[in-house]
């Protein structure tokens, strides 16, 4: 089995090395076969070139640049219509979001018998104006839609392949994957996860992100 892991960055130039290291060390602790694909959306920073040696070190690494910053929906579905693995799993570049997280996934898919997982960030390491936002927002798409879940928005999913090369993502979409697949008749489950500080940088998203979701 094939695992792909889908990456958006946007200048995080100081994550990228450490984020694959912890990577490998998950598929080499588990026997995983993976690639990783990172998709640059118009960093202003070093990024890019650190994707670059990345991909030449590993073969299993490859980067898709963009022009300009287009935002997440659009990486991520460039991401989509790259990978070719049997499970897609995608994480913020940031490292708030643990790769050892992935093998859990990976069993919730068969014993829960799901093809959509979404992370649960249950205890997060945000500040207060992230934090309540977020839970408005999330309280409102799952009265609205009926997908009932605590953190739409949750960077860190797991998919079976036939789900992403199903959904097209633009504008804010990336927000509703969950319930996009759940349209389509796809099981959606959920799973907390370990939130992490940032350790590098500062968030590129600010409350507008809130508004522009909710249009």
């Amino acid at each position: 089995m094939l695992i792909s892991l889908v990456i958006p960055v946007f200048n995080e130039e100081e994550s990228l090395r450490p984020l694959v290291d912890e990577i490998r060390e998950v598929a080499e602790e588990n026997g995983y076969e993976i690639e990783i694909v990172f998709i640059d959306d118009g960093s202003t920073d070093t990024s890019w070139s650190i994707v670059r040696e990345l991909s030449e070190a590993d073969k299993r690494i490859r980067g898709i640049r963009f022009r300009s910053n287009f935002g997440k929906a659009a990486a991520l579905n460039a991401g989509f219509r790259a990978v070719r693995g049997d499970v897609v799993i995608t994480l913020d570049a940031d490292l708030q979001d643990d790769p050892h997280e992935i093998p859990e996934f990976l069993a919730m898919l068969d014993e829960k018998k799901v093809d959509v997982i979404s992370g649960w960030k249950k205890t997060r390491h945000d500040p207060w104006h992230k934090v309540y936002p977020s839970r408005v927002f999330n309280w409102m798409i799952s009265s609205l839609t009926g997908v009932k879940l605590h953190d739409h928005n949750c960077g860190m999913k797991c998919y079976r392949g036939a789900v992403v090369h199903e959904i097209q993502l633009y504008g804010e979409l990336h927000r509703f994957i969950p319930v996009l697949a759940a349209a389509r008749g796809f099981k959606v489950g959920e799973k907390v996860i370990q939130h992490r500080s940032r350790k590098y940088g500062s968030s590129k998203y600010g409350v507008n992100r809130f508004i522009k979701g909710f249009l």
